[in-house]
């Protein structure tokens, strides 16, 4: 007798091939069986007109910090997600020691935009500092299947302390990080990631970001010693000509070390037209020569939401203020009050006023927003204000106790007739999601759903069974993950059931589940149906169950 068996469904495989009608077996936590099997089962699930897919994978999160209070990833198994990549960006929770967690989670505040309470509340928890540790704290709790990367900030740090953060490597020094990083492997890390353009909460570059060739190099040299491990990299991504630079350092990294490499994101915006075309040829260039180098872009545009309550990703590129958001609240009120360093942030903001900056945002809400300025734009209300828009943005918050949500729209990629097209090409990797960060700025998932909503039903660019592969066995090869990806007896039972007809992402909404009650916006999904990880079903119609069977994968 089987455990469960999955009756009536559409079965796609996960390589592409067209769907059929069959059942799926699933004993002891794998696939027992695919075919028409008329035999009894403990549990049977009825997929009548829907599909049967291997769970998808997400190969770009930043769940590290969320894992150790949510076990789910929520909201990833929703959206049909069995398995999720941390770990990215430079950025782990191990090695770490004591005495340097507070310095690595305001590196998570300010990249990621994690508020310390995610941190801050589980510090009971933080018992370990080496890269097993971690793992085996969070793998208790665990009903989603993690694949995580070791983080390069988090290996120097570890070797060269303070200097991590000034410095070019000695030789010894870098022999200490390959040593450091085989192990890191040998305890579950599936490779390394690293930064070229990321700063801390003091707004110096992180620790990656000192490194030489040579470091990373050796760095490589340890990731291509079993089999080749990744290399995931942010590059200098708003610059095209340095990242089609740093496109060819990867694949001479590549070959030299017969790795895979990843670098993310890439956008095709009306800001750089040719910046997206320009890269993926560099790209095609490469692989032709031999190299692996995975381009990742989103499925999705961007919708970032800020108040100045708290440092945010929309501000950026400007350093002034990120700098005035983070004194204590006391101080950036009288901050925000004086005349010289309101001055200041409207300079900052642009020569017209920062209407360029800030008039395309709407008022989106908060508990103190002005009920007559919801939804409207922030240039209409400036101008009946008789103010420029960053004026107003700061008027309009300090009249509120800062709490009003700004909100700016459709971000990333705009030219969208080009985006299916792209995200078809065999050698671009659906990713960069960001699960698990940017908490209060935006909901970061959404990209599968929107994968068949937008480029399967609507633009046709993608057949159902093609875009079950991108994101199913696709990204289990790209990534090395053994036995997942794919339906087929003897694999892990990673299995998602849903409705090819209404599959997307719904409106992203915000909920207080972050520990002490911290906000977050998240977006919850709409025909997926059921879930299972490892064999257990997790997610079933609308709600998630007591099941924890997900596992540290590699």
């Amino acid at each position: 007798m089987y455990d469960i068996v999955i009756r009536n469904g559409l079965v796609v495989d996960g390589e592409g091939a067209a769907g059929i009608r069959a059942d799926v077996a699933i004993q002891n936590g794998r696939i027992a069986a695919i075919g028409n099997l008329p035999g009894e089962a403990r549990q049977t699930i009825d997929a009548s007109g829907r599909v049967v897919a291997p769970g998808f994978i997400d190969p770009h999160t930043h769940f590290d910090a969320q894992l150790l209070w949510d076990g789910q990833a929520r909201p990833a198994l929703e959206h049909g997600v069995t398995s999720v990549i941390p770990g990215n960006c430079s950025l782990s929770l191990a090695p770490l020691r004591a005495a340097d967690r507070q310095k690595v989670v305001g590196m998570f505040q300010q990249i990621e935009e994690m508020p310390a309470v995610a941190f801050t509340e589980k510090y009971a928890k933080w018992t370990w500092e080496g890269f097993a540790g971690y793992c085996e704290t969070i793998a208790p709790d665990l009903a989603i299947n993690v694949a995580p990367l070791v983080g390069h900030s988090l290996i120097r740090l570890w070797v060269m302390g303070e200097d991590s953060q000034q410095r070019a490597a000695t030789a010894d020094e870098i022999t200490a990080m390959q040593v450091l990083l085989r192990q890191c492997l040998n305890e579950g890390a599936i490779g390394l990631s690293t930064s070229f353009v990321d700063v801390d909460d003091k707004a110096r570059p992180v620790p990656s970001r000192f490194a030489e060739f040579a470091e990373l190099d050796a760095l490589c040299a340890v990731l291509g010693e079993d089999g080749g491990r990744m290399l995931q990299v942010v590059p200098e991504f708003y610059d095209v000509d340095i990242t089609i630079a740093r496109v060819d350092q990867l694949a001479e990294l590549s070959v030299r070390h017969g790795i895979p490499t990843t670098f993310s994101p890439v956008f095709d915006s009306t800001a750089t037209p040719t910046a997206a075309t320009r890269i993926l040829a560099r790209v095609a260039e490469q692989f032709a020569r031999g190299a692996r180098v995975w381009p990742q872009m989103q499925t999705r545009p961007i919708d970032i939401s800020f108040s100045l309550l708290n440092p945010s990703l929309f501000l950026a590129r400007l350093p002034r203020w990120v700098r005035t958001l983070r004194l204590p609240l006391d101080e950036r009120m009288a901050a925000l009050d004086d005349a010289e360093t309101r001055a200041v942030l409207i300079r900052d903001a642009g020569p017209d006023g920062g209407e360029a900056t800030f008039g395309r945002l709407v008022v989106r809400g908060g508990d103190r927003a002005p009920a007559a300025y919801v939804g409207r734009r922030v240039v209409d209300i400036a101008r009946e204000r008789g103010q420029g828009c960053a004026e107003a943005i700061i008027d309009i918050s300090r009249e509120n106790g800062l709490d009003v949500a700004f909100l700016a729209a459709n971000g990333g990629h705009h030219l969208t007739d080009r985006i299916g097209p792209m995200l078809a090409n065999p050698l671009v990797h659906i990713g960069a999601s960001d699960g698990g960060a940017h908490l209060s700025s935006f909901s970061t998932y959404g990209d599968t759903g929107y994968l068949f909503s937008e480029f399967v039903r609507k633009s046709g660019d993608f057949t159902l069974e093609a875009a079950v592969k991108k994101i199913t066995a696709d990204t289990a090869d790209i990534w090395g993950l053994k036995d997942r990806g794919r339906l087929k007896p003897g694999y892990a039972a990673d299995i998602v059931v849903f409705d090819a007809d209404t599959i997307d992402r719904l409106e992203e909404r915000p909920v207080h589940d972050v520990p002490g009650d911290g906000m977050r916006y998240i977006r919850s999904s709409t025909g997926v149906d059921v879930v299972l990880v490892n064999g257990e079903v997790a997610w079933a119609h609308g709600a998630y169950t007591d099941a924890r069977s997900g596992a540290i994968c590699g």
